[in-house]
């Protein structure tokens, strides 16, 4: 996963430094939940959510540029899953789309 444009110097040194990952005494990785934010350019919050070993988990939400919310759902190792909210500018339900789980692909080589 790349880095999103308009990230703040110290969100992209947070980002390529890997800081959602953690050692323990033995030296093994182990996942750690990171709260993640992306701006628009302006510096206003675009987005926001968990990220769990580099990847989108959990409850995300996605804003316009005056703030009011644009989009909200879940993801499960980096996918989007269940039901996603699209709002209109009022802040009213827009419409919801309910998004089916992919099943793990495998290599076929």
């Amino acid at each position: 996963m790349r880095p999103v444009r308009g990230l703040g110097a110290k969100q992209r040194l947070r980002w390529k430094l890997g800081l959602g990952k953690a050692e323990d005494r033995m030296g093994t990785k182990t996942a750690v939940e990171t709260e993640h934010l992306q701006y628009h350019k302006d510096g206003s919050l675009w987005g926001r959510g968990p990220m769990l070993d580099g990847q989108p988990s959990g409850y995300w939400e996605w804003f316009r540029k005056d703030g009011t919310k644009l989009r909200s759902g879940h993801f499960e190792a980096g996918q989007q899953v269940g039901e996603w909210t699209t709002y209109d500018k009022a802040g009213a339900v827009y419409k919801v789309t309910t998004i089916k789980r992919r099943a793990a692909r495998e290599d076929s080589r």
